[in-house]
């Protein structure tokens, strides 16, 4: 079926309009902050939750063989990448299963490394969990950002327990390579390093570029991490609550099994359960569409600032929906650009990841293109009033 993502959808009780006022002080601007879309999900994922509703019967659910079954087929037809279910667990979401792996594997005061920017979670799980966060920043290179790896070993060599990989990244829309995280790997290997990846965005990949799951490079990778993978952010699903944690560790699997276990988290609820399964049976005709569409609000940024804002720079993401921009050209500090993208432009949009993005904003474009193009005016508007 042909999918309309000009349709505007008016959500009810959605923390992406409620919570402006709490984060930005107003609520008259349009929010292009948290990472949800705009737009209706696969019909299949919908036909089957309406299923669930017309049962009638909303009591604990127990989790079919055919739920991981249809996970596995979707990432080795996708990815080539064959995941045993035995290897797979549950979680409410990516960030909450993170949280409970650092608490798990690694003691109060450890050292776990990030590379920002990154996603702003990562700063918060790490210091708010009682360990140490170390940064090894990405480098610019040619407009690209890369892994500074001499830095990155540097970091490593001073203790470090944990890295928490973003792939693809967040917010910069890099797809690493597999020659990239193969070198990052082996000095994870090389001073027994944990790899906690977090690939959410691993379907919102645009032209050529490939995604590759880190776990999949080798066997000595796949023992040494633990990946993060959801369909909420391609099924715009994120209010279910419903996420894959895949472990290369017996041991570490059995642990956190447990903590489920004990904290009676350990099951899906009613509406989580089938869409999840829909969503890796049915959705890909949704997301081709998707993605062509994505791609086309991309572009259309791009553009348009390139004629009529040039002192604004957005990137092209090789995935995720999300636009890295430099606002460098405006010569704000990192609290005058807030104020100024948030009271002038009346736009809310990303803006801390890291002491490196302090001249940067992230902006959200999974959203019908005439909201991008109020945005886009909106921003020229305030650009040309300075």
């Amino acid at each position: 079926m042909q999918y309309n993502f000009d349709e505007i959808i008016s959500r009810n009780n959605s923390a992406k309009y409620d919570e402006l006022s709490v984060n930005y002080g107003r609520d008259d601007i349009i929010p292009m902050w948290i990472a949800d879309m705009e737009f209706r999900t696969a019909q299949p994922i919908i036909d089957a939750m309406k299923n669930k509703l017309d049962e009638g019967i909303f009591g604990y659910v127990s989790r079919p063989d055919s739920y991981f079954e249809s996970v596995r087929k979707w990432y080795l037809k996708k990815h080539n990448w064959n995941i045993e279910s035995k290897y797979m667990s549950h979680s409410h979401g990516v960030v909450p299963g993170m949280v409970m792996m650092i608490k798990e594997f690694t003691d109060p005061g450890d050292k776990i490394i990030i590379q920002s920017p990154v996603y702003n979670e990562f700063f918060e799980i790490i210091e708010d969990s009682g360990r140490k966060l170390v940064i090894s920043p990405l480098k610019l290179v040619n407009g690209r950002y890369e892994m500074d790896y001499e830095d990155f070993e540097e970091k490593i060599k001073t203790g470090v327990k944990m890295f928490l990989l973003c792939n693809p990244h967040n917010p910069v829309g890099r797809v690493w390579t597999k020659e990239e995280l193969t070198q990052i790997g082996k000095i994870c290997l090389k001073y027994n390093v944990q790899v906690i990846s977090d690939e959410i965005h691993c379907e919102l990949v645009y032209g050529n570029n490939k995604y590759i799951p880190f776990a999949s490079i080798s066997q000595k990778f796949f023992q040494n991490s633990i990946t993060c993978f959801a369909p909420s952010k391609t099924f715009n699903l994120a209010g279910l609550q419903s996420s894959i944690i895949v472990f290369g560790n017996k041991g570490q699997k059995d642990r956190y099994d447990h903590l489920l276990q004990i904290n009676d988290i350990k099951r899906n609820n009613s509406f989580s359960l089938v869409a999840t399964e829909a969503a890796y049976r049915y959705g890909e005709e949704w997301l081709n569409q998707l993605l062509a569409y994505l791609k086309g609000n991309i572009d259309f940024v791009y553009n348009y600032c390139k004629e009529n804002i040039p002192k604004i720079k957005p990137n092209i993401p090789e995935a995720t929906y999300l636009i890295w921009i430099d606002c460098k050209g405006l010569g704000m500090t990192a609290e005058e650009l807030k104020d100024f993208m948030t009271n002038k432009a009346r736009l809310a949009l990303g803006l801390w990841y890291g002491e490196e993005s302090k001249d940067h904003v992230r902006m959200n474009i999974a959203c019908p293109r005439s909201v991008v193009g109020e945005a886009l005016m909106r921003l020229k508007s305030a650009v040309d009033n300075l």
